[in-house]
């Protein structure tokens, strides 16, 4: 890229940051209650995504043929437990992927 599209990039990139940092500032104020729709949206959201995660990672898993799914049940179990445990969600993520990650590489070969 030249230096012009590089200088064009970052401040596209500058400027789509700031907006959405903003935005929500600027259409839902302090001072006024916070419409229902929004309300609602962040009460759903989160348990939606996660689901949406959850399937789209699994989407692939041969549960027919060897290894039968087993690294990414056993993934799934440590960090329901993890969660379960300490109610930490950094802990139970990056618990569950590194143990996922370690039957892959080194266990279920």
């Amino acid at each position: 890229m030249s230096l012009g599209q590089t200088i064009l990039t970052v401040a596209a990139v500058v400027l789509g940051t700031m907006v959405t940092r903003f935005l929500p500032f600027l259409l839902f104020p302090a001072d006024k209650p916070t419409p229902k729709v929004i309300k609602y949206l962040g009460k759903v959201l989160p348990c939606a995504v996660i689901g949406l995660l959850v399937v789209y990672c699994l989407k692939d898993v041969a549960v027919l043929s060897w290894p039968y799914g087993l690294p990414e049940l056993i993934g799934i179990g440590a960090t329901a437990a993890l969660h379960w445990w300490k109610r930490n969600m950094l802990l139970s993520i990056a618990g569950g992927t590194v143990l996922y990650m370690v039957l892959v590489q080194l266990v279920f070969l």
